[in-house]
This record gives structure tokens, C-alpha cells and sequence, in this order.
């Protein structure tokens, strides 16, 4: 009997919200229940199409529990956008066991909608749902099961040859909010994207609020920071307004300014870094909004571009130039907050990294600079006298 025949047999587990971690709420669906990392006051205030599809992809989510089964089961029904002429990966489900990554397992299978960029155009299609079989290691073990960060997913089912229970590391809270960056575009797996690498350095549990194409300074963003139980938390801002052209010098600071005071009113001494975009040079000097570049359309790789133009900045637009150095100052002005702290996102991912590891779409990094920005996000933060390593009592090898 192989792993797939044995499944039918297995104990099906009702999932809960015990066993899982990094949502917000979970809605039942006809199929089981789907993850949100948004409230459902946010998602009825401000239906936007490009947040709903961010919050919905459930990256940071995974399923959490203590089993001694050897042989697991998990049943999702994926649901995605594919734009037509951009063959982009499919998500994976990810299995870590006390701690290790054993198994990647790509989706099939789900629905879709297909756009055709260059009319907008858009079709629906059904497809199956998707099942991941793991074979587990001998004796109890902590399991995590880490759901794609670029497809939502209904939870439908899961089994196992033995009793799964809730579990708890008792680890610290880290709560991150981000653009498409933190949410893990470009990276092939769930696990791989730097928030997961850095909280797997730091020894925290990550609650993720990377938002792709959403990192808006939306007071609604502040609002579920400021209530959503943390014992570190950071922001990284600036890519996205940048490349929709959302806003002028004069309107971001004070937005960045009533964004931390918000938070605050909810951890008013929390660890809280702010964190100031890394190097994309379509963006370093000319304003946005962005957009895709023609020219890749039907290639093996759709680019971005810059649409602004660099006489822009003299009346306010903004280039990441110009945000760095605005959240620096911003920072220094806020030096009444001896919990606050302000990392330069260059040194994270800076240009001389770009000539080594190139952005593939000139926007987004890969995996191998998703694992670079979550080790340096590691070493800075979570190092015995960095901001969060001394007020969480977690910190990485030197």
C-alpha cells in the first residue's frame, strides 16, 4: 500500500484555529475554511482587488501541531491569478519538521483567472483540488505545514495515521508588515521568502502582513498592527508608494508619522524597526507609477519599468532616494521613542548586490537574495545588542 492508499484509511482532523498560525481570521467556505490575514471589518471597508488578492494568499500561514504520524495528508483547493504571456511558478506547500524543511510540494490543480494584460481582459477556470502526501519521520515532532505565499487556499482536509494535537513553542511574536518584497514574490516556496528565514534565524514566531502592491501607509494597516498581539514588530515602507505614484513628499511623512502613532497606541514600547526600501534601480531616481514593460510581454521573464520622470522630484514625487532619506529624518525626529529603530533597506540589498544578484524582473529578488536579505535582516535585528534580540531574549550566532 503506498502513502496515497494509506491516506483513505487515516484519521481525519477537524482544522481549527488552534493549528494554525499568522491569520487573522479564518472564513468558512463550502469547502472548509479559507485564510485571511486581514479582518473582515478591513476586507467590507475597502474591497480593493489587488488587497483582497494579497490578503487572501495566505504567506506566513501554516498549520502548526505535535504528532507522532508518519504518514500526512493535507487537502487545499488553490485559487490564483495568471496573466497571460507570464509563466510564473506555482506555489508549494511546504513541510518542516522541528524545525527542517523536508519536502516542497508544488500545487496543481485549482482555479484561476486568466488576464490578458494587454487588454485586461479576464476568464475564469475550475479545476481540482490539490492534495500534499508527507512521509514523516519516526517519533513525536513538532510539524509545520507552510502554505504558498503566492496562491490563496481553501483549507479542505487533513489526515493522518495518528492523532495531531495543538502546539505552542512559546516563542516571541514577530509581526511584519511589507510590500510584495515581504510577501515573498519571486521566491520559489513558502519557507524560502526572508521574513520565514529571518524568523527561523531569530528563533520567533513570524506573523506576516506583507501585502503585494499594498504597503500604502493605509491607516487600516496601522489599526490591525496596533491590535494584533506582537512582542516585536517592523515595517518596511516605501516600494509601493513609489511605484503607484500614491502620494508626494509632503503627504508621506506625515502618513508615516500617524502609521507609527498608531501602532503605538496599541504597543506603546514594543521593539518596532522601520525599514526603508532596498536597491531597485528603476525606482532609485525616477518616480513612478511602474508598470509592465512591454517589450518582455511573451518573453520567459515580464520586466518592470518606471514610468515617471526623474523632474518629478522637484515637485514632490517620490524615487527611493528620496524615501530613505525622508524615513531616516523621520526617524531622528521621533527620538522620544527609544524603541524605535531605523534600518536602511540598502543594507539589506544594496546596488553593488545588484550587480551580483540582479532583481529577474527588475522589482522582485529570488530565492537565493530572499535567503541574503533574511540572514543580514537576521544578523541586524535579532543579534544579542540588536533591537530585538536584547528586548525578546532571542538572539543569532555571531
Amino acid at each position: 500500500m503506498d502513502n496515497r492508499e494509506k491516506t483513505l484509511s487515516m484519521i481525519t482532523t477537524p482544522i481549527t484555529p488552534s493549528l494554525v498560525r499568522g491569520a487573522a481570521e479564518l472564513e468558512t467556505t463550502p469547502r472548509g475554511l479559507r485564510p485571511h490575514r486581514l479582518p473582515a471589518w478591513v476586507r467590507n471597508r475597502f474591497p480593493d482587488p489587488q488587497l483582497m488578492m494579497a490578503e487572501s494568499q495566505p504567506s506566513g500561514v501554516r498549520l502548526v501541531f505535535s504528532t507522532t504520524a508518519e504518514v500526512l495528508a493535507v487537502v487545499v483547493h488553490p485559487s490564483r491569478v495568471v496573466y497571460r504571456g507570464a509563466d510564473r511558478p506555482r506555489g508549494s506547500v511546504d513541510l518542516v519538521v522541528d524545525g527542517k524543511l523536508l519536502e516542497s510540494d508544488e500545487l496543481t490543480g485549482g482555479d484561476y483567472v486568466e488576464v490578458d494584460m494587454s487588454t485586461g481582459a479576464a476568464t475564469p477556470f475550475e479545476g481540482p483540488s490539490h492534495t500534499s502526501v508527507f512521509r514523516l519521520p519516526a517519533g513525536s515532532k513538532v510539524v509545520e505545514v507552510w502554505l504558498p505565499h503566492n496562491e490563496a487556499v481553501e483549507l479542505v482536509e487533513m489526515r493522518s495515521d495518528a492523532p495531531v494535537a495543538p502546539y505552542s513553542s512559546g516563542k516571541p511574536v514577530w509581526l511584519h508588515h511589507g510590500s510584495s518584497i515581504s510577501h515573498g514574490s519571486n521566491a520559489a516556496t513558502p519557507s524560502s521568502i526572508w521574513p520565514v528565514v529571518a524568523a527561523q534565524l531569530g528563533g520567533v514566531e513570524l506573523h506576516s502582513l506583507g501585502l503585494g502592491g499594498s504597503a500604502l501607509v493605509d491607516p487600516f494597516t496601522a489599526q490591525v498592527l496596533r491590535d494584533t498581539p506582537a512582542d516585536l514588530i517592523s515595517v518596511k515602507l516605501g516600494i509601493n508608494v513609489a511605484n503607484m505614484d500614491s502620494m508626494r513628499l509632503r503627504a508621506f511623512v506625515p502618513a508615516v508619522h500617524g502609521f507609527l502613532d498608531t501602532i503605538r497606541e496599541g504597543h506603546p514600547e514594543t521593539p518596532l524597526v522601520l525599514i526603508s526600501p532596498i536597491f531597485c534601480g528603476i525606482h532609485e531616481d525616477t518616480p513612478g507609477p511602474g508598470a509592465f514593460d512591454p517589450a518582455s510581454f511573451g518573453t520567459d521573464q515580464v520586466r518592470f519599468i518606471a514610468s515617471g520622470s526623474p523632474e518629478g522630484v522637484a515637485a514632490g514625487q517620490l524615487t527611493l532616494r528620496v524615501i530613505r532619506e525622508a524615513l531616516e529624518s523621520l526617524v531622528a525626529r521621533r527620538s522620544d521613542d527609544p524603541n524605535l529603530h531605523f534600518l536602511d533597506g540598502l543594507s539589506l540589498y544594496g546596488a553593488e548586490d545588484a550587480e551580483v544578484h540582479p532583481l529577474p524582473d527588475a522589482l522582485h529578488p529570488d530565492t537565493d537574495t530572499h535567503r541574503m536579505i533574511g540572514e543580514r535582516f537576521a544578523e541586524y535585528a535579532f543579534a544579542v545588542d540588536g533591537p530585538f534580540g536584547k528586548a525578546a531574549g532571542v538572539g543569532v550566532p555571531a
